[in-house]
């Protein structure tokens, strides 16, 4: 007998604005790498079209902008951001 899995997906688990809101803060305190990941992994929760719309941006330029490897403008962050729900700040 086998048992089946399948790869875990963090984006399965990011249910709500507050979910998505801690899951953000804790990687901004990782590299910028890590935190574009992020974002790309709470915009697949939130949903790609939904996330692009809000930001302004259009579904494959933010599937390019926040693919691995990809090298997003600050605009891009923040606009995503807010479309996420939370606003980039200093402390």
């Amino acid at each position: 007998m086998s048992i089946k899995t399948k790869p875990f997906d963090v984006a399965e688990h990011l249910e709500t604005q507050e979910d998505i809101k801690m899951f953000l803060q804790d990687a901004a305190k990782g590299t910028p790498e890590e935190f574009v990941h992020a974002l790309s992994t709470a915009a697949r929760a939130m949903g790609m079209t939904e996330v692009a719309e809000k930001a302004g941006v259009t579904r494959s330029s933010l599937y390019k902008s926040l693919a691995d490897g990809g090298k997003p403008q600050f605009t891009t962050i923040s606009k995503v951001s807010e479309a996420l729900g939370c606003k980039l700040a200093i402390v």
